[in-house]
């Protein structure tokens, strides 16, 4: 879940003792050994190296259970020009460092000269590449993504939302054991420190994306002797009270700051998968047939059922790119033009559930992370008022999730994100992007102070950095992680 913080009401009066006490609970522990790396080339990308790090499940009794991490490794190709190692940690909670460094790293030792050796990781629980696996044992019901994720009912009823909740919430204290209970932003940024511990550098340079900000963030707070330069793309509201749930809550902002890229693609003349003459008249298109799904959903040719939800659920997936909006339209199309007895026969823009793993991870992280409010009827308030201010998410993004039931209550404080640091992170942000609203990563530059710049790029989409063709902003990051140079102020690349 890759979503978003509300960050201005954190108090810069904290002091950094106070910050480290609430998540530097090792400490307190007997240390934990640094692990060593055997690299070998990775089986499915000879290019790049892989190893395994072996991390406690528990960092209070190291000596206990341990979980495995998958890590992976882009060497320079200049090793004259070497500076060090750039860490990129994935978004989530849950996603795959060695998608992210496919993705990206070649790029980013092109733009940085080879200046480092480039280095992800699988985080515990993802069961990816080799990583210790999680699984809460859900119903397969439970794993559909229009069900996981909690959309109300078409009135706005959060009845279905709270029985799966509890459901999930049930299973995840009944299979999950100790390693899911291990699932901690804190015990994240505990297992970087191991990993840079490993790698055998005296400091790291960071690269981190959507969640990933935010453990990046938190480790730069614990850690700023150890890290060299930072680069925050795609932040939330660190506000310590909410994490996550402020993150959900701030996509309705998110995707409304968003719909209008869509809607002016979606109407432009000559496009063959125009939904309508006009950008202002394409959302009630889109609500209008979401309507008409909750009453009567369709089938595709395969069978699964395109629900009202699920083609909200769709729109969120769609905004995150700008190539994704095609296929959203040839489904609106389709769902709209044809008869409700034929099976729509273009594709879904949705896998039909997430995996066992995902859900237990991404669940997991943000219920153990900070206790969430319990009582229903707020919930349902909430719900109420969100449906009349954000149409387009009809109230999900403050619906009730699992952590509403949670069995466990957090092992760590969230740590407070403050000025008092080096002044030597570069934050990166699309102005309109439906997860992590700029609204938010406002939050997060505001409690940095003059420890961080922020490169706003006038762009749509969620990512900002080598993601979008905005020449401006990607020149920016790439100089600074090759150069250390950050401008001396806020900028806004158009």
């Amino acid at each position: 879940m890759t979503n978003q913080r509300t960050r201005k009401s954190l108090l810069f009066a904290l002091a950094t003792s106070a910050v480290a006490a609430t998540l530097a609970a090792p400490a307190q522990a007997a240390p934990v050994a640094s692990p060593a790396l055997h690299w070998k080339p990775c089986a499915d990308a000879p290019t790049r190296e892989c190893a395994d790090l072996s991390v406690p499940v528990d960092y209070r009794a190291p000596d206990g259970p341990r979980a495995r991490l998958a890590v992976s490794r882009l060497r320079t190709d200049h090793p004259e020009a070497r500076r060090g190692t750039l860490l990129l940690i994935p978004g989530g909670p849950g996603g795959s460092g060695f998608d992210l460094l496919e993705q990206k790293g070649e790029a980013m030792r092109g733009e940085t000269g080879g200046a480092y050796d480039i280095v992800s990781f699988d985080p515990r629980g993802t069961g990816t590449h080799g990583s210790s696996l999680a699984d809460c044992g859900l119903d397969k019901g439970d794993l559909e993504i229009s069900s996981y994720i909690p959309w109300p009912g078409p009135d706005g009823d959060i009845g279905e939302n709270a029985a799966r909740g509890r459901r999930i919430a049930d299973a995840c204290a009944r299979n999950g054991g100790p390693l899911l209970r291990s699932f901690t932003s804190a015990n994240e940024v505990r297992d970087v420190e191991l990993l840079r511990q490993a790698l055998g550098e005296r400091k790291l340079s960071v690269y981190g994306v959507s969640y990933g900000t935010y453990v990046t963030a938190q480790y730069a707070q614990q850690h700023p002797d150890r890290t060299d330069r930072v680069v925050l793309d795609s932040s939330g509201d660190p506000d310590p009270t909410r994490v996550a749930r402020g993150w959900l809550a701030n996509m309705a902002v998110g995707v409304e700051d968003r719909f209008p890229d869509f809607a002016k693609w979606a109407s432009t003349p000559g496009n063959p998968d125009r939904l309508a003459d006009t950008p202002v008249a394409v959302q009630p298109v889109f609500l209008s047939l979401a309507a008409k799904l909750d009453a009567s959903p369709r089938k595709f040719v395969d069978g699964h059922e395109l629900t009202g939800n699920r083609l909200r659920m769709g729109l969120l997936q769609t905004l995150h790119s700008d190539k994704d909006f095609a296929p959203l339209a040839k489904l609106i199309r389709a769902a709209r033009d044809t008869a409700d007895e034929e099976k729509l026969t273009v594709p879904d823009v949705l896998p039909f559930a997430v995996s066992q793993s995902d859900a237990a991870v991404r669940t997991a992280t943000i219920c153990n992370d900070v206790a969430w409010p319990k009582s229903l009827p707020a919930y349902r308030r909430a719900v109420a008022a969100d449906r009349i201010r954000h149409p387009l998410t009809a109230g999900m993004p403050v619906s009730v999730m699992p952590c509403a039931f949670w069995k466990d209550e957090p092992a760590d404080k969230p740590g407070r994100i403050t000025s008092r640091g080096p002044s030597n992170i570069l934050m990166a942000q699309n102005l309109r992007d439906p997860n992590t609203p700029h609204s938010g990563a406002l939050k997060m530059r505001e409690a940095l102070g003059e420890r961080a710049r922020l490169v706003t790029v006038d762009s749509g989409g969620h990512q900002a950095y080598l993601a979008n063709g905005n020449a401006c902003g990607d020149r920016t990051v790439s100089a600074f992680l090759k150069t250390g140079q950050r401008p001396a102020e806020d900028v806004v690349c158009r």
